[in-house]
């Protein structure tokens, strides 16, 4: 069966059945998949999807050099991180090659701000005996735009990763369906 031919309305149906894809499909496929916190679990198929994608990103990051699959990497984090009412700041950390060696959840915040400690970054990374770590964390607000303090907090958690040896290779921002990285706007 070619699936590729099919809409999304006809492999939601396959997925859940024809009733309960016309009930929930009411935005688009990114609405169900990375919607808001309280979508997340209206269907235990839909979220059993969601975790095999989160899976075969996570195995694709763990095969490859994160720094050659950038796309994989925000596409991970989006299905992490998008949706969320709160801030959460993760950490994903990475070996000699670049390679993904796990990510945590290290502060979970309000509405508008998480409370980041360096010295707490530090030790996961030590933890995770990491070579490099790419940061993250979402706005809720939908709104993707890194601000100052987005800024002075990379640096400061660059300048700390940078004594014990650990290289920070970027720091992403989710927001709504948006990510956005400070490696490639040039913020690093």
């Amino acid at each position: 069966m070619d699936y590729r031919s099919r809409s999304d309305m006809e492999l939601l149906s396959l997925l859940i059945g024809q009733k309960a894809a016309q009930r929930l499909m009411t935005g688009g496929l990114a609405s169900l998949l990375v919607g808001p916190a309280s979508q997340s679990s209206i269907h235990p198929r839909i979220d059993a999807a969601r975790e095999l994608i989160q899976r075969a990103l996570k195995e694709e990051l763990r095969s490859t050099s994160a720094l050659t699959s950038p796309g994989a990497v925000r596409d991970y984090l989006r299905l992490m991180l998008a949706g969320k009412e709160h801030e959460l700041f993760v950490v994903i950390f990475l070996d000699a090659q670049h390679r993904v060696i796990g990510d945590e959840e290290l502060f979970r915040g309000t509405l508008t701000q998480a409370s980041v400690y360096p010295r707490e970054v530090v030790k996961a990374s030590l933890r995770w005996n990491a070579a490099a770590v790419i940061l993250a964390h979402n706005h809720p607000s939908g709104v993707a735009q890194p601000s100052q303090a987005d800024e002075l907090l990379t640096r400061n958690l660059k300048d700390a990763l940078a004594l014990v040896d650990v290289k920070v290779l970027d720091h992403f921002i989710i927001a709504g369906n948006a990510g956005i990285s400070f490696a490639e706007r040039g913020l690093l």
